[in-house]
């Protein structure tokens, strides 16, 4: 069965991305585009086209054209939407990288996208001269000033015009990383085409819940991450919200600057929002223009979400995508009341959607748990060099398989159970992790917690919970979930740890625990 949006067709602009996010900006004048939460630096609207032509025009002169790749390893910071716009604006392509990357990490990335040319900050520096060696940059830039290196500003300094580029819509613009449904990570080739029309997409929901030119957004979700980098680097600005910018997160810092810039919408991710809901320090912060949070990059319980929505008194919206569909798909907007706080909302327009069972592809209905294929104009156009993967996970008439198990209920909202891979398979029932952390979430007295499978002689697998409490027993955390799920899903062992460990983007590492259980078997 194929569920379409139920919002009107969309059609998308055929012009390059930095075109369709900033054509309209010069009407704001002098209002801040962005502001460095950390320095108070700001970049105005009014200043924006000019700063991208200049730095444009400096990487031209240094050779940089269509085609080329820009590697930017840097946190998150102003200037990072200038240099992703100006090399955007060449007909280049932006490969964004975690900072946390080390040496080897950072020049596998480099060797794998092509990268000829580098930006990053001085804090980064010295990692970042030894990956570039590794992997033969030939233009090392630097935000700031560090010996040896190109500094960023110097790009603007000679006023250079920038050449005007040749376009196709169809021309990849950005290549972040992701490891897709299994596997290492892949260069996931985005087209202008595919960014445009996400924020098309975004701009044709008349909610609400979507942030608006009234906005002032904190921005510490990471650029380098789809997430962040569709949100802050071209739809906030197409939008034209003010953006406050943070290089990481830290609780303390991000109350602190809410508050002090007056934040109205921000984009989370599950880990921040369970802070917001139950950290004490909150209680010393007043928010009061917040009016709406928007999840994404991982599943968030309606219990989780509700406790946020009712301390903080603003609106808590899921939203879910991935990085190879640009990565929005689906979006709660609020067209179904009362919202469904579990859900993850509705298809977003010029979307389509299955649901399959995944051992025999066959389509299924409403209220039925399979695998979520998406198709639209934001499903990327492949994984870079990478044929064998595309095809896994692409078929020919642009079906993506997304690798998460979801369903969907008469009204059309979607929810999300888990990952393909992460179903834990007890007695042949497929059990989901992220149902049980749901559960353990509700107790008043745990604060955090991940499952991950265990091998078991005669069950196959078992569900262990690692959990982040106080005062509670191995008894106690297994009865409490057994009193709430069927017997075959109860948790059958339970470890207490300080910290449940998590990418940037909140998405619990469960690998990690994972390689952790299989050494104290060992």
């Amino acid at each position: 069965m194929e569920f379409r949006s139920n919002q009107p067709e969309l059609e998308v602009p055929s012009i390059s991305l930095t075109e369709y996010v900033l054509g309209r900006v010069q009407r704001l004048g002098g209002k801040p585009a962005f502001i460095d939460g950390v320095s108070g630096r700001v970049i105005q609207y009014a200043q924006l086209n000019e700063r991208i032509s200049r730095v444009a025009g400096g990487l031209a002169n240094l050779g940089f054209g269509r085609g080329d790749v820009l590697a930017i390893y840097s946190p998150n910071l102003p200037e990072y939407l200038i240099a992703f716009h100006a090399a955007a604006t060449l007909g280049g392509i932006i490969t964004t990288v975690n900072p946390l990357f080390r040496e080897t990490e950072l020049a596998k990335q480099l060797r794998d996208s092509g990268a000829r040319f580098l930006l990053t900050t001085p804090m980064l520096a010295a990692k970042a001269r030894a990956a570039a060696l590794a992997a033969r940059i030939e233009h090392f830039i630097v935000f700031g000033e560090e010996s040896g290196a190109i500094s960023f500003d110097s790009l603007m300094e000679d006023e250079l015009p920038a050449p005007e580029a040749t376009f196709d819509p169809g021309q990849t613009v950005v290549l972040p990383y992701s490891s897709g449904t299994t596997g290492l990570p892949k260069g996931v080739m985005l087209s202008h085409h595919n960014l445009v029309a996400n924020v098309a997409q975004l701009a044709a929901i008349d909610s609400p819940l979507m942030m608006n030119e009234n906005d002032t957004c904190l921005a510490v979700l990471p650029f380098f991450h789809i997430y962040g980098m569709l949100m802050f680097l071209a739809a906030a600005p197409y939008f034209g919200c003010t953006v406050v910018t943070l290089p990481r997160f830290d609780l303390e810092t991000w109350l602190e600057t809410a508050q002090k810039y007056d934040v109205s919408y921000a984009h989370l991710v599950p880990p921040i929002i369970l802070a917001l809901a139950k950290h004490p320090l909150v209680d010393n912060y007043k928010l009061k223009k917040l009016r709406a949070i928007l999840s994404g990059a991982a599943p968030l319980s309606e219990d989780v979400a509700k406790a946020c929505s009712e301390r903080l008194g603003c609106e808590v919206a899921q939203g879910y995508g991935l990085t190879e569909t640009s990565p929005v798909v689906l979006f709660d907007s609020g067209v179904v009341q009362p919202r469904k706080l579990g859900s993850v909302g509705q298809l977003i327009p010029g979307t389509k959607a299955r649901i399959v069972d995944v051992v025999s592809g066959d389509d299924l209905g409403p209220g039925e748990q399979g695998e979520l294929l998406i198709r639209g104009p934001q499903v990327m156009k492949g994984y870079l060099n990478n044929p064998d993967a595309t095809e896994d996970c692409l078929s020919r008439d642009r079906w993506l398989r997304t690798g998460d198990i979801a369903s969907v209920d008469e009204d059309g909202c979607f929810y999300i159970v888990d990952r393909v891979k992460e179903l834990i398979k007890y007695k042949g029932y497929q059990v989901a992790p992220a149902e049980l952390e749901a559960v353990l979430l509700k107790h008043p007295q745990i604060s955090d917690a991940a499952v991950i499978p265990v091998p078991d002689k005669e069950a196959g697998e078992i569900p262990k919970a690692f959990v982040v409490a106080v005062k509670l027993t191995e008894d106690q955390v297994i009865g409490y979930v057994a009193s709430q799920v069927a017997p075959y899903k109860k948790i059958r062992a339970v470890e207490f740890i300080d910290e449940i460990p998590k990418s940037p983007t909140g998405k619990i590492l469960r690998r990690v625990l994972i390689e952790k259980e299989r050494a104290a078997a060992r």
